[in-house]
């Protein structure tokens, strides 16, 4: 069973040039919900029970430094990966959250990666050095990373952040916007193992299962 934990819908701002401000405008104005007719998913949050998960994903991609990336650099880690693109307003709103749980959780058994699906290696790595993300994105405008992925990665909801466990299988996803860095830290100590910290719980309105 899925277990779904909705979160805020997420109102969407076009897509505009990367800029070089922290103050970033295009991320401004989604989050004061300008509706520039981007689409994106609602945020809704999907756990998968680890006996649904099926086979491992494996993948291998190029970052924007050149560099080859492989799920067997992953190897007995927890991952998170964020698909992206430099333009995404919704992106650009969540990337220091993103950076800041990458930074919190660094040497303690989980990593993040993300995959561009839409930009060349200048601008994403453009973005990086903008909005201080210091983990790897593999460079995905082949679509290969989204076709491992396919069944798991709606194409038309960007960004969208999967969380696998340490056998590499997708074990929660974030259609849209990480927009309680909380929840995807809760979904992480899971992954590990961490039973300390409780699952977030929505309103009984809001839970709904596959």
């Amino acid at each position: 069973m899925k277990l779904r934990l909705a979160l805020a819908a997420v109102v969407a701002a076009g897509a505009l040039a990367l800029t070089g401000c922290t103050n970033d405008p295009l991320a401004q104005q989604y989050l004061d919900g300008s509706n520039k007719g981007y689409i994106s998913g609602d945020g809704t949050v999907t756990e998968v029970n680890e006996a649904d998960r099926g086979e491992p994903v494996e993948f291998t991609g190029t970052d924007e430094q050149g560099e080859t990336v492989s799920s067997a650099d992953y190897a007995g880690q927890v991952l998170v990966l964020n698909f992206w693109y430099a333009g995404c307003a919704p992106c650009r709103a969540e990337a220091p959250d993103l950076e800041k749980l990458n930074q919190q959780f660094e040497g303690s058994g989980a990593s993040f990666l993300g995959v561009n699906v839409r930009d060349q290696a200048d601008t994403a790595a453009a973005f990086s050095k903008t909005f201080g993300i210091s983990y790897p994105s593999i460079v995905d405008t082949d679509g290969a990373m989204q076709f491992a992925f396919s069944g798991t990665v709606a194409p038309n909801a960007v960004p969208t952040t999967l969380v696998l466990d340490t056998e590499g299988r997708v074990a929660a996803r974030i259609l849209g916007r990480v927009s309680d860095p909380s929840i995807l830290e809760t979904l992480i100590k899971s992954s590990l193992g961490d039973t300390s910290t409780p699952a977030a719980t929505p309103t009984p309105a809001a839970v709904g299962a596959d």
